[in-house]
């Protein structure tokens, strides 16, 4: 735009001074043909009065008037070189000039031979001649010339105007265009000014816009993670309903069960008791059968807990044959009789490496989605079978060995459109109340951190097959899914003083008498607020028992709250609830035996807390 206005510009400057300058030469033009013409009548005229001064003085004689006569014609002389100087620049002229010199020449001849007839007085022959030169040919051909001459330049002076008209004309038209180009220039500047500015508004608009897009997505991002986070949380809780629920369904059997056990152990117990005071040989039988029922109560007891419980996943070697043969009790009770369970082991022997516990809870869960899907009634099939995954066999898994784990139900089915939504999220198709819709989509997900897959095989009155795909693992072998009971007894400790604070005083005679059984000496302690007192009083102590649970001060706080002095002194926790052995990272590094034990449980905790000890050096307590 600033290069066309510059254009613009310097077109109309050039224009107008064209313009200026044709109109200049014009009027020089319109100027020499004035002078041409004035030049032409004043030679004209002072050869007429030249002429009329010489015919007074052929009528008077007066000399004077013969002086004006002669002055003038020399007059006419210089004007006609001055024409002549003049019209230099148009050859057309210099032709009429040239013969206007001819005839000024002839004619000064003709007046002159008048004057000298008068000057030597010889009057009436100067005026005879006088007459006869008024009709002479020179006189008339001076007359026309100028005539000529004088026209000539009145037609150049109309050229020479008409064509400074149509140059001024020419130059205004051009003007006028320039101008509106001119005008053009400016509206579009202003235009582009206006453009550029509501360019600029529309642009600070944009940004602020952006800006509160960007505050608005990060604060949607914001309010997207915080959701995120409460639906996990959410999910964690819903899965520990789920679970807990399950726990509800258990109750009546397992309650049903423990009567079996405890009558088992008091009938063991009591006749145990009988045949010692007859001294009969059957009292080590009856023994053996009552702690039979308290190895499958502790058995089911440790089964529930770590169903329960909420915890870390734990990936173990696992034998799928011996998996779904521990289940047999728990599937039992959840599932009810009217169920019957089928269990087919077909696994050669393979192990899959998961989480026992969250495979046992999918197993579970395809058990009583089986069971709702046959109204409580039917038969429920369970397989664990080795399988080669082809190469192309399916598009989810990578060829290689897989355990699969199906259950087949003989209920309903489910239909296409059913089939295909059974992994979303809360997807249910039991009434309110009945199901969350999470079970089989942490399956799916459980199923897929293993990097195995999930298939479901179903259709409208044939029941439903649903298969986990896992994959082998030849890594290890397998973890034994509980701790046995019965274990070797070690070699006999040198006698501890072992302080044993407990606060049921059942467990803390049981436990006392075991110690003394076992050829420790064993100081009780039923409070652990009493603990730092009894400490005090005993210095001989090398080994602290106590239970983890206990009113007023749990176990790991009264060890973390004890004397300086003492924390040279073994530890071992004792609990009915924590989880397996393995577990004592939770109590500092201490040992922890877990409720029930046998004494032969007991005396090997015992060593193994009294080596730690021994190999962490003289501070060893929990406060660390």
């Amino acid at each position: 735009m600033a290069a066309l206005g510059v254009a613009v510009v310097v077109a109309l400057v050039f224009t107008l001074g064209m313009a200026n300058s044709q109109r200049d030469r014009a009027l020089r033009l319109q100027s020499h043909s004035y002078d041409v013409m004035i030049l032409a009548k004043t030679l004209a005229g002072t050869i007429g009065r030249s002429e009329a001064s010489l015919g007074r003085y052929v009528i008077s004689g007066d000399k004077a008037q013969g002086q004006l006569y002669f002055d003038d014609w020399r007059l006419a002389a210089d004007q006609l070189s001055r024409l002549d100087e003049i019209t230099g620049d148009s050859g057309e002229q210099q032709h009429r000039i040239d013969r206007l010199r001819d005839a000024y020449y002839a004619r000064g001849g003709e007046l002159s031979l008048i004057a000298l007839s008068t000057n030597y007085g010889k009057n009436d022959q100067a005026l005879s001649r006088y007459y006869q030169a008024r009709k002479a040919p020179s006189l008339a051909a001076i007359n026309t010339t100028l005539d000529q001459i004088i026209n000539r330049e009145r037609v150049l002076l109309d050229q020479r105007t008409a064509q400074a008209l149509a140059t001024v004309e020419w130059s205004g038209k051009a003007a006028s265009v320039l101008s509106v180009f001119g005008m053009l220039i400016v509206v579009g500047a202003i235009a582009l000014g206006w453009l550029t500015v509501r360019a600029q508004t529309e642009r600070a608009v944009a940004r602020a816009d952006a800006d509160a897009a960007r505050l608005r997505a990060e604060g949607l991002a914001f309010a997207v993670a915080e959701a995120t986070e409460e639906l996990r949380a959410q999910e964690a809780r819903l899965r520990q309903v789920q679970k807990m629920e399950a726990v509800g369904q258990l109750t009546g059997g397992i309650a049903h069960d423990f009567n079996n056990m405890l009558a088992v152990v008091l009938g063991g117990l009591e006749l145990a008791k009988r045949s010692l005071r007859t001294r009969n040989t059957a009292a080590e039988r009856h023994i053996d059968s009552a702690m039979e029922g308290a190895a499958r109560a502790t058995a089911l007891t440790r089964q529930l807990l770590a169903f329960a419980r909420e915890e870390a996943i734990n990936p173990e070697p696992i034998d799928a044959g011996g998996l779904l043969s521990g289940m047999s009790d728990l599937l039992d009770r959840t599932l009810g009789d009217a169920i019957t369970v089928k269990v087919i082991d077909a696994s050669e022997g393979w192990l899959v490496r998961a989480d026992r516990v969250q495979l046992e809870n999918a197993i579970l869960n395809l058990a009583v989605n089986a069971r709702d899907a046959m109204n409580g009634r039917g038969q429920m099939t369970i397989t664990a079978s080795a399988h080669v995954l082809a190469t192309g066999e399916r598009t989810d898994c990578p060829p290689g060995d897989y355990l699969t784990i199906a259950v087949t139900d003989t209920g309903a089915g489910m239909t296409p459109d059913v089939a295909e939504r059974v992994f979303e999220p809360f997807f249910t198709t039991k009434p309110v109340g009945k199901g969350t819709g999470l079970g089989l989509s942490q399956i799916f997900g459980f199923v897929r951190q293993l990097g195995g897959a999930i298939a479901v095989d179903t259709a409208p009155g044939k029941g439903t097959t649903v298969a986990l795909l896992l994959p082998r693992d030849t890594s290890a072998a397998p973890a034994k899914p509980a701790t046995q009971l019965a274990e070797p007894i070690p070699a006999e400790l040198s006698p501890l003083d072992i302080l044993v604070v407990e606060d049921d005083p059942r467990v803390l005679r049981a436990t006392m008498g075991a110690l003394e059984e076992l050829g420790h000496n064993a100081v009780a302690c039923p409070d652990p607020l009493a603990a730092p007192a009894v400490l005090a009083s005993q210095a001989s102590i090398d080994l602290i028992i106590t239970d983890v649970l206990m009113p007023g001060k749990t176990g790991p706080e009264m060890i973390a709250e004890i004397d300086a002095r003492h924390r040279g002194i073994a530890v071992l926790f004792v609990t009915g609830f924590a989880g397996e052995a393995g577990e004592a990272g939770l109590f500092g590094g201490h040992h922890v035996l877990r409720k029930p034990f046998t004494i032969a449980a007991l005396e090997r905790a015992i060593d193994q807390a009294m080596a730690d000890a021994r190999a962490a050096g003289p501070h060893s307590l929990a406060a660390e």
